[in-house]
């Protein structure tokens, strides 16, 4: 198979059967075999049903129904287990991604051999104090953090190689940084690629400024995780180690002075470095066990069911 097209959702009725007969329109022109897979993420309106309406005139189309809302991350990560395109193609449901990309980002993922192309929306139809300028200073903030070299993280239409999609591991609100998921994973030939960007059409945006707080929250996150991921002790410990070897040096200085230096003068537990080095021995012990826990929480947390599927279309379950 050419390309799966994974499309998250949330309450896009209005879109659907519109989006989809536009997608049908470009694979057909450009003789692609594909599949279009809809990750209904708890919609409360007619979603569902359009879906699978469309299911039944046109086997192409797959879904997936989560019991409730889960969130976008969790919709693209039953969405990739599920792809089976030799392109992964991802963009939202509300017609502000333009399907015509689709053959230009499909040649760069299989003839330029990228990666992993990500659009670039660099006319937008939005508000500019809303979302264009919080948009620009969080794209600046990643770039800076991340080391990956993109203008635009927020971007939907995405397109991957399959073998990208099933070594990522896509949770929690991390789907604004697939890219950088991607780069620690190895796959570090990303490119980015122009691309349209429409007013939204039917119906209201579902994020809010909150969305941008979260971003900031996600992207020290993300650079922790790349950083000490995999080896939480290597931080704690380190750290750990300072503030234990100032609480010892500041016990030390105590204690010679006391035995030989000044025997008469002031109680050890009048002066304030006794207290400084009881601080830093605690905080040291401390931040020990933290690396520990964090150690432990690694080993124990892979396997854990993140979201809940209530219904498959023209899907094995």
């Amino acid at each position: 198979m050419d390309i799966s097209v994974v499309i998250p959702l949330l309450n896009e009725e209005e879109s659907l059967k519109e989006l989809h007969d536009w997608i049908v329109s470009v694979m057909l022109s450009n003789q692609y075999s594909y599949e279009i897979l809809f990750i209904d993420d708890g919609s409360t309106d007619k979603s569902w049903q359009i879906i699978s309406e469309l299911g039944e005139i046109n086997p192409n189309v797959k879904g997936i129904k989560f019991l409730k809302n889960f969130g976008k991350s969790q919709a693209l990560h039953a969405g990739f287990a599920k792809a089976k395109g030799n392109v992964v193609i991802t963009m939202d449901a509300d017609l502000q991604d333009n399907p015509e990309e689709i053959p230009e980002l499909f040649k760069m993922i299989k003839t330029d051999g990228f990666d992993l192309v990500s659009g670039w929306k660099k006319k937008r139809y939005d508000s500019y104090f809303s979302k264009n300028l919080p948009s620009k200073l969080f794209n600046w903030a990643a770039r800076r953090t991340s080391g990956v070299t993109l203008n635009d993280f927020n971007c939907g239409l995405k397109a991957y190689s399959n073998t990208v999609v099933k070594h990522i591991d896509v949770y929690g609100e991390m789907h604004r940084y697939i890219p950088v998921l991607a780069k620690n994973a190895g796959f570090t030939n990303i490119g980015e690629k122009v691309v349209q960007h429409q007013a939204r059409k039917y119906g209201h945006t579902k994020f809010g400024m909150n969305r941008f707080v979260n971003g900031f929250l996600d992207l020290i996150t993300i650079w922790f995780i790349s950083h000490f991921g995999k080896r939480p002790m290597h931080l704690f410990g380190a750290l750990g180690v300072i503030m234990f070897f100032i609480g010892f040096a500041f016990a030390s200085y105590l204690g010679i002075d006391k035995l030989f230096l000044n025997p008469t003068g002031r109680l050890i537990t009048d002066r304030p470095q006794f207290y400084i080095a009881l601080s830093t021995m605690i905080i040291g012990s401390q931040l020990f066990i933290a690396g520990f826990l964090g150690e432990l929480v690694l080993r124990s947390n892979r396997q854990q069911q993140r979201y809940f599927i209530k219904e498959h279309l023209n899907l094995p379950q």
